[in-house]
């Protein structure tokens, strides 16, 4: 008997395929479909969709996912599960676990782990270098043909520009793109915030502007070298939001993103020294912010994606030059980014549905993002208006380290389905 879904009266936006209209979903056996004849009308599972939002299951390139080795954070089971109720149906996972995702043996670890675990589609990424330590070049065609999708260092950017280009130059042999977090080190040794007032006023160390803007530089320039593909991580100053929109009016293979913290929070949020605001890179001043949502206006930024890094309690609560960087970002992104991109900047919503879905699944090719018969049936159902406080205690994912805990957001996730099967819906995680 073949497992069929019928999703009626929705509004459908599917950016992809241009579809925006009040309208019926299909799906058979996990793959979208044009139409149902009354026969399998009558043994659908049927969802009456009224008053919500469809659109493709939204897409995350960057998480942290932190198995192997780090499973006191998050494991892909509770990831996958954060990410099902935040309307995330693919996620890609980086490679900064214990050890580094740096061989074919290590990938091969986290594959299976997804297999026995995952409800939401992830693919993985392997290291640009041996133990992320900049010295040697990991085995990128091993990776590749174990299933990475991308190479990256996330968390410690490549600094030496020869090993960098030859990274480029292999990974384009390979076929898949290289990933790069912008941080030229020497400029942000013991650095917690970023460098301005605010970190003036606050006595913590800053951390400058000019060192994402020169590793940007130097990846502009290695990707029009190579002729290859190289994509900035969660780019956060006005300068490289700037130098990205020129590459791009050249022709330069870059692409970009931005997160949700980047373009809803400032540097004044770390007035009381909340560790729950640090975060790589820092959040900036306000030019910035407003930068970074132009660029996401105007293609500069291809997609959105949140950087979602799990750290304990334990781990946070301490001063706060010795408290890790990052914050979780899967359960709030899709409300976060309605209230800033939609009800403050004036966004279409079909916009900030294309910015996550289809537009972060065309940087790394993935099949994902559109609601096109014959593609699997990865839907997310969404209330645009509703809300509800979020409470990142009793959240999905294992950590809670969140600076939205405890606020009231608009917009909530009520039904995530992955290939046809519902994984979440009105606040639990489903089978």
């Amino acid at each position: 008997m073949p497992k069929i879904l019928w999703i009626s009266n929705a509004q459908v936006i599917d950016p992809a395929s241009g579809r925006e209209a009040v309208g019926d979903l299909f799906a058979i056996d996990g793959k979208l479909v044009a139409e149902l004849s009354a026969e399998q009308k009558q043994q659908a599972q049927k969802i009456d969709a009224s008053g919500l939002v469809a659109c493709p299951g939204l897409v995350d390139i960057h998480v942290h996912f932190r198995e192997p080795g780090q499973t006191h954070k998050e494991t892909i089971e509770t990831g996958t599960r954060a990410a099902a109720a935040g309307g995330f149906t693919t996620c890609v996972c980086m490679p900064n676990t214990s050890p580094p995702a740096d061989n074919a043996g290590t990938i091969e670890y986290i594959n299976d782990a997804i297999e026995r675990s995952a409800i939401v589609h992830v693919y993985p990424t392997g290291c640009i270098t041996v133990g992320q330590k900049g010295a040697a070049l990991a085995p990128i065609g091993s990776l590749a043909r174990t299933g990475c999708v991308a190479i990256t260092d996330d968390g410690l950017c490549v600094q030496n520009n020869e090993l960098m280009r030859r990274a480029v130059e292999y990974a384009k042999m390979f076929g898949i793109p290289v990933m790069d977090h912008c941080q030229d080190a020497a400029m942000t040794q013991g650095a917690v915030m970023n460098e301005g007032f605010m970190s003036t006023k606050l006595g913590l160390r800053g951390w400058p502007n000019a060192a994402e803007d020169i590793i940007v530089a130097r990846n502009v320039i290695l990707a029009a070298y190579a002729g290859h593909q190289i994509h900035l991580q969660h780019i956060s100053s006005k300068y490289s939001v700037e130098l990205i929109r020129r590459a791009k009016g050249r022709g330069v293979p870059i692409t970009a993103e931005g997160t949700p913290h980047h373009i809803a929070l400032t540097d004044s949020a770390l007035a009381g020294y909340d560790t729950h605001f640090k975060m790589n890179p820092p959040l900036r001043i306000e030019e910035d912010r407003h930068a970074i949502i132009e660029g996401l206006r105007d293609g500069t930024l291809d997609c959105l994606a949140t950087d979602h890094a799990p750290h304990t309690n334990y781990e946070k609560d301490k001063e706060f030059d010795n408290a890790p960087f990052g914050i979780l970002g899967l359960e709030t992104a899709l409300p976060i980014c309605l209230q800033i991109l939609v009800r403050e900047s004036g966004f279409t919503l079909r916009r900030v549905v294309e910015l996550m879905t289809v537009k972060p699944a065309q940087v790394l090719k993935l099949p994902a993002g559109t609601l096109a018969a014959g593609a699997s049936a990865d839907i997310t159902l969404f209330d645009p208006n509703e809300e509800w406080t979020y409470d990142a205690l009793k959240g999905f994912s294992k950590s809670s380290n969140s600076p939205w805990h405890g606020q009231k957001l608009r917009g909530r996730v009520r039904t995530t389905i992955v290939a046809g099967r519902v994984v979440y819906q009105n606040g639990e995680i489903v089978g």
